[in-house]
């Protein structure tokens, strides 16, 4: 199964007896508020129950396995079962693994000392004991403990670590797989991917301003919302500003500011937790004002840094105007061949009468046809709008 076939981008290894309320609780919640797809078993096995096959398919269908590993956590025979299962994946590169050491010392876990010898002393001690079962254990805990993770003990709280270990999930999903598709541009993965090299989002600089420059106002407008959809995930904060020109128009520059401010906070119950975020990611699309840029640019000093400001244009004089350095230009965005579009509509059989008395090759506007394509085959519109019948033969 490749990694981006997977049903989970987490599984979460934990024992619920002492970290189900606090640590974990607070992780997957967080985990989820970046559109991380994680997987959280809400039931304790007692001692003697077998791991579910719904755990190992979960176990094998996740991208990374987060082992937080607490007090509790070796004293559980059903945890170390399932360490030993994700280990085995992780040998045979089938998953990523992140340990987490809570309340524990990494050294104790890698040589069972202290309490990790306490626990396996009990383990060891019942009647009933398969030793190479447990010698299994053993090994599990040695592999875990020689991957790189995190210690909460280096860390002044929770909170900190968890956003650090969401941070790096995140970064590495990004770099894996696209999040979502559906985009009907001509050759979306190839700009996708050249747009994702000049934003470089592993930097930790201070803000970066981006602009996107190309012909057309609904395919710009389409390509700046994939690029948005794949990446807000990174981003402690998102916002995407759509029709930026009709918001200011006939009105004042602070009520764009004001827009943006709604728009943002939505994920939020306050206005502070704007402030000092650690990355924060503003898609301002269709801009034709200088000014427009300098409205939303008050704020920019309460990002953080690694945040991205991303603004789409017909217009390269604007970019320059605004000392926009970061650009990526394309001449001219199409739509998808418009046959296997308009085949896709309800009008299949029509459609495929016209397309073949080429009615469409003396159109020499693309800019203006893609719009009309899109118009026509919107999934919303039950019938052809004017505008695309009035570009068809007379019959």
């Amino acid at each position: 199964m490749s990694t981006t076939d997977r049903k989970y981008d987490v599984f979460l290894s934990f024992r619920g007896f002492d970290t189900r309320c606090n640590f974990v609780s607070f992780f997957y919640k967080e985990l989820n508020r970046c559109n991380i797809q994680t997987f959280k078993d809400d039931k304790d096995l007692k001692s003697g129950q077998r791991i579910s096959s719904v755990l190992n398919s979960a176990i094998e269908e996740s991208r990374f396995a987060v082992v937080v590993v607490s007090v509790k956590y070796t004293e559980s025979s059903w945890c170390l079962e399932e360490l030993v299962n994700i280990m085995d994946l992780q040998k045979e590169d089938k998953i990523e693994v992140i340990p987490i050491f809570y309340g524990v010392k990494p050294a104790d876990v890698r040589w069972q000392i202290e309490v990790v010898a306490e626990h396996f002393e009990k383990h060891e001690g019942r009647v009933d004991v398969d030793l190479e079962k447990v010698a299994s254990w053993r090994q599990a805990l040695i592999d875990l403990a020689a991957i790189s993770g995190y210690c909460s003990s280096n860390w002044k709280d929770d909170s900190e670590m968890i956003d650090e270990v969401t941070d790096t999930i995140s970064k590495r999903l990004l770099i894996a797989k696209p999040r979502r598709s559906g985009s009907k541009l001509e050759g979306i993965d190839t700009h996708m991917e050249a747009i994702r090299q000049k934003l470089d989002l592993k930097s930790n600089k201070s803000v970066r301003m981006f602009g996107i420059w190309a012909r057309g106002g609904n395919s710009r407008s389409a390509l700046a919302k994939f690029v948005y959809d794949n990446i807000s995930q990174h981003f402690q904060c998102h916002c995407f500003l759509e029709n930026v020109k009709n918001i200011s128009k006939d009105r004042h520059m602070p009520h764009l500011r004001r827009e943006f401010l709604k728009k943002i906070q939505g994920n939020y119950s306050s206005t502070s937790r704007l402030k000092n975020q650690k990355e924060v990611l503003l898609v301002a699309d269709d801009v034709n004002k200088v000014e427009q840029i300098e409205a939303l640019a008050e704020e920019f000093s309460n990002f953080g840094p690694g945040s991205v400001v991303i603004i789409t244009t017909q217009d390269k004089q604007l970019l320059d105007s605004a000392n926009i350095k970061l650009v990526y230009e394309v001449d001219l965005l199409k739509f998808q061949n418009v046959g296997d579009l308009f085949r896709q509509s309800a009008f299949k059989e029509r459609f495929n009468e016209l397309f073949r008395q080429s009615a469409f090759k003396e159109r020499q506007d693309s800019a203006a046809f893609e719009s009309d394509v899109e118009i026509c085959c919107s999934p919303r519109d039950e019938l052809f709008t004017k505008n695309c019948w009035t570009s068809l033969p007379a019959q």
